[in-house]
């Protein structure tokens, strides 16, 4: 027995040695999830920061509305368009995207009306159709900060209020919620396109066929690179990690052990289904269309690129039963709410269950040539 493990160990340093010597492996596995963490932290990373391309045109030349410009362009909230000073000229930059709304401040704005000893005015957002979600927001925003200012004005009563009180102590924001569906989407590429790439190509070039006429048995073989993309997963996920929390500043709550672990575990389960494909395949162009219809669902429906709770219920629970979905879900209670491998009970088991089948598949189906 200690010499068969001896020979997995040996393969699996193999494998490892020659993965660390192919740029293009080392590319896919370790540089495409950084640029893709770049993509995400770009789109996601800075949410809570609410800011809006806006143009003030202030036809008013009172006092009142010269303040509200210049607080404006001091406000994080707005990035003002100075090159704007006309309706008509707003209007052609909003319809290019290239602004989210107009303020105009109209002449009598900031005034003080007849019998009354405080400014007064109404300020006018205007937005196109396809930015009605930004003109919106942008219109409670300023109603909340003139609000603040005519109480500085006029003294009401208000017989009701509300007020707000966080309840998550941990302040986190969208990539650190969408962090675990990258981790699932390196899962998938390395688990799956690895085999299904390699595998056709050393059975073309006869490799494998020397091979099944050694002692080497097919769980040998299996295990070897169990261990190898294991390592080689883990590694990548660790320097994804980095890059993730010294230049976005990923919030992760949970045990790293335990994390690790638990995508370890998923790299295992994900790797079964390439295994089998691979191990079934005689060319790349027999793996490839079925490669395709295992990966693109689990790719789309399992909260890779977007989480699973905006798919109707029915979706959802068909979902959950996906071999990539408890991956995704579980790593992502680990990291945004702190949970520990004894939480996850239910996506233990359901990923537990897969690596019975898929492996009983794929040693059934495998084959040297």
């Amino acid at each position: 027995m200690k010499t068969k493990l001896r020979t997995v160990l040996v393969f699996a340093k193999i494998n490892t040695l020659r993965f660390f010597r192919d740029p293009l492996a080392l590319f896919f596995t370790i540089a495409f999830p950084i640029l893709f963490l770049f993509v995400s932290g770009g789109l996601f990373g800075n949410n809570s920061n609410v800011s809006f391309k806006v143009a003030i045109i202030n036809q008013s030349n009172s006092q009142f509305a010269q303040q509200f410009v210049d607080n404006a362009k001091s406000n994080n909230v707005f990035k003002i368009d100075n090159t704007v000073t006309t309706l008509d000229a707003a209007n052609d930059k909003m319809v290019h995207s290239q602004l989210d709304a107009a303020i105009v401040l109209p002449q009598d704005f900031g005034q003080k009306q007849a019998g009354k000893n405080y400014p007064s005015g109404q300020a006018k957002v205007y937005y196109t159709q396809n930015n009605q979600q930004a003109g919106t927001a942008l219109g409670a925003i300023l109603d909340a900060q003139f609000k603040q200012i005519n109480s500085k004005f006029v003294q009401t009563d208000m017989p009701f209020t509300v007020s707000t009180e966080q309840v998550n102590q941990h302040a986190l924001t969208s990539l650190d919620y969408t962090f675990s569906g990258l981790l699932g989407f390196s899962i998938l590429g390395l688990g799956i396109f690895g085999p299904i790439n390699l595998f056709p190509e050393l059975k073309k070039q006869g490799v494998l066929r020397r091979l099944s006429t050694t002692p080497l048995r097919v769980w040998q073989f299996f295990l070897s690179n169990v261990i190898t993309q294991a390592i080689v997963g883990l590694f990548g996920m660790a320097v994804t990690f980095g890059f993730a929390i010294a230049v976005f500043h990923l919030h992760v709550i949970g045990n790293f052990l335990e994390i690790g672990v638990y995508l370890a575990f998923g790299i295992i389960l994900i790797l079964g289904i390439g295994l089998a494909l691979g191990g079934w395949a005689k060319n790349e162009r027999q793996v490839a269309p079925l490669a395709n219809l295992v990966t693109f669902p689990m790719m789309f429906l399992s909260g890779t690129f977007f989480p699973r709770f905006l798919m109707p219920d029915w979706l959802q629970s068909i979902t959950n039963y996906l071999p990539l979905t408890p991956v995704i879900d579980g790593v992502r209670l680990m990291i945004t709410e702190g949970k520990h491998l004894v939480d996850l009970g239910p996506q233990l088991g359901i990923m537990a269950i897969w690596v019975i089948v898929i492996y009983a598949i794929a040693f059934r189906v495998f084959r040297w040539e």
